[in-house]
């Protein structure tokens, strides 16, 4: 099998399956736990501003976007490191 460079078809699998589907759904994932529990409207109803939520879900939230923002930075340092 010296023709089949397993290397390269491995990162292919891995990265493909983590940049592919992983950090899309990593991202709703994010949005999701944003959505978790309960809002109040802030002030006596003259602001349609929503404040608040489950602040175990906005921490869970941020660090999804994290996590997608570290895959983008590390896909952009792979391609300008490559070249």
């Amino acid at each position: 099998m010296d023709w089949i460079n397993l290397t390269a078809l491995w990162q292919i699998i891995v990265f493909g399956l983590i940049a592919g589907a992983g950090l899309p759904a990593v991202f709703a994932l994010g949005l999701r736990a944003l959505s978790l529990g309960a809002r109040t409207q802030a002030g006596s109803g003259e602001s349609d501003e929503i404040v608040g939520g489950n602040p175990a879900g906005m921490v869970l939230g941020g660090l999804c976007f994290l996590i997608v923002l570290a895959g983008i930075a590390g896909g952009i340092y792979f391609i300008v490191a490559a070249s």
